[in-house]
Order: C-alpha cells, then structure tokens, then sequence
C-alpha cells in the first residue's frame, strides 16, 4: 500500500522537500539524503521549462489581421485625399450628415490637410508675408536645386574663401 502512495507523491523538485533535504546534510545522516535524492524525479523534461522563456514578438501587421482591425488612419494628406474630402462634401449637400459619415467611415480621409506651396511654413504666416519675401522664398529653393556639379569644387573653394576673408575682417 505504501509503495503505491510513494509512486503517486513523487517529487518534482528539491524544493518539494523544503528545508529536509538541507538538515540531512547538515546533520550527516547519510541514508535520508540518499532516500530523499532518489525520490526526485530523474525526468528531466518534468523540471526542464519547455515554453521559451521569451514569447515572440508580435508585430502590429499580425494584430491587425488577428482581430481584424482596417489600416490606421494616415495623419498627413495625400494628394488622393483631397479628392476623397471632395467626394464627401458633395455626397453631405446631396443627402445630408448620415451620408457623409457612412463615406467617411468606408474611406476615411486623413486627420491634417497642410497647407501647399507655403514652404514648409503655416499658412498663416506664410500670407503675411510681403510679396517681397515670398519671392525670396521662391528664388531660394531655386538656388538649392540648380547646383552645377561639373563647376562643383570651383564653386565651394570660392565660398570658403569669402567665407574665410570675412572671418578675418
């Protein structure tokens, strides 16, 4: 009856045998220790973790397919957006607000419209500025875009010596 309780309880771990297996140790009793020790289990898939210890990673693509999400919504407007916030202003004045959401809820549009041709500056400062400086503005993206790259290395030495001859002035 015995033998049969022992095959049942058998011990996983050392740490089942709480502070025994470390009292027999200390005390020299020989015969317990080796009892305990073969009691333990020699499986070494039983103490042994098979999950990884690391889960792997997830990527938003995955997610977004596990629950079936639709795509984010893009935060800066492309050029098909405009089209696509013409479409729902038009189906809003032909048969009202319910309409206008069910398109935007099918195509949503994106979350900011900037403003085009205003380099990079907001639309509101870009207006007051005098007409002086928005062609300054224009005529200096022009510089940038018509560098010579034959007359390249003449024209940075002559830069660093102006360059240089202000510094000494």
């Amino acid at each position: 009856m015995q033998i049969h309780a022992l095959d049942k309880a058998q011990l996983i771990t050392d740490i089942q045998l709480g502070g025994n297996l470390n009292h027999a140790v200390y005390q020299g009793r020989r015969s317990d220790f080796a009892l305990m020790l073969a009691l333990l289990s020699g499986d070494a898939t039983e103490t042994t973790p098979l999950n990884p210890p690391y889960p792997e990673k997830i990527t938003e693509a995955q997610l977004r397919k596990a629950f079936d999400l639709p795509e984010p919504t893009r935060l800066v407007a492309e050029e098909r957006d405009y089209e696509l916030c013409g479409s729902q202003a038009d189906a809003f004045h032909k048969a009202g607000l319910a309409s206008a959401k069910l398109n935007d809820c099918v195509s949503p549009s994106a979350l900011h419209f900037p403003a085009i041709g205003t380099h990079n500056l907001g639309e509101d400062v870009y207006h007051n500025l005098s007409g002086h400086q928005r062609r300054q503005l224009d005529s200096e993206n022009g510089k940038t875009a018509a560098l010579d790259p034959v007359n390249l290395y003449n024209q940075l030495v002559t830069a660093k010596r102006f360059n240089e001859m202000h510094i000494q002035a």
